[in-house]
């Protein structure tokens, strides 16, 4: 039993420590932690293959719960004096490895693709905090949906094009 209490606890301050900053060009830096995320509503995803850039097999993804990135950042402040100003904005999007990744505002808040795109929280039951690839980002509308699977998701840069 002692054991079990221990694992409980080392488990709970585990998943939390995986934080994700968002910053940039915007009115405040803010971070999201796992359990932040755990505030936001949750969508499924049933099973998605990851394919390469060759549209190569490399695994198979099931039960994914997860929140929309859209969600996520609807607090977010963007620097923009104005609407129209919005769609020159992008997002880089990095794992801790350096792997990084783009979006665009109108992108990500003004198609369809935004209603999908989502930051992954737990796969086969198991929170993805507590897993190797952490806290992973996908966008399943992509044809090949390894080109933007970032895996231990860091950081989220908001910034304007030139």
């Amino acid at each position: 039993m002692k054991y079990f209490a221990a694992l409980s606890v080392f488990l709970s301050i585990f998943l939390q420590a995986q934080k994700i900053s968002v910053k940039g060009d915007l009115s405040k830096a803010v971070t999201f932690t796992y359990e932040d995320l755990q505030k936001y509503p949750v969508h499924e995803v049933k099973s998605i293959d990851i394919l390469n850039h060759k549209m190569e097999f490399k695994k198979n993804l099931k039960n994914l719960k997860g929140v929309l990135l859209k969600d996520v950042l609807s607090g977010v402040i963007f620097d923009a004096p104005t609407p129209k100003e919005l769609s020159i904005f992008y997002l880089v999007c990095t794992a801790e490895d350096g792997y990084k990744v783009v979006y665009s505002w109108n992108e990500l808040f003004n198609t369809e693709a935004g209603d999908h795109i989502m930051l992954i929280t737990s796969e086969n039951g198991a929170p993805a905090s507590g897993a190797k690839e952490g806290i992973t980002l996908i966008t399943p509308g992509d044809r090949a949906t390894g080109r933007r699977y970032v895996k231990n998701l860091s950081e989220i840069v908001i910034k304007k094009a030139d």
